[in-house]
């Protein structure tokens, strides 16, 4: 056993305690950036099934015009959320980057 006092790693303990506390930052730091990735791929998941979920409940009838006229106002509605959930991922995302 080396080190001061009988320490069992050699070196002063405090420096040991240091590199500890370092090591355990750099280790939640990491988590942290995983945790920020995680939200954003579920955000954006969530915002294409969202989506691809209210296109699918769509009964367009009638002629060309008048089914071209119903998508183009469902996506006037579904777009912006999608945008907006798209948006709040990349800034939770980005904040911290």
């Amino acid at each position: 056993m080396e080190g001061s006092f009988g320490f069992p790693f050699g070196g002063d303990p405090e420096e040991v305690m240091k590199g500890l506390q370092e090591f355990a930052a750099q280790q939640a730091e990491s988590v942290a950036e995983a945790q920020k990735e995680q939200f954003a791929t579920l955000t954006l998941n969530t915002a294409v099934q969202l989506t691809a979920a209210a296109l699918e409940r769509i009964d367009a009838e009638g002629g060309p015009d008048q089914q071209a006229m119903a998508l183009r106002d469902a996506m006037r509605v579904l777009f912006p959320e999608a945008v907006a959930l798209v948006s709040a991922a990349r800034q939770g995302f980005m904040r911290e980057r």
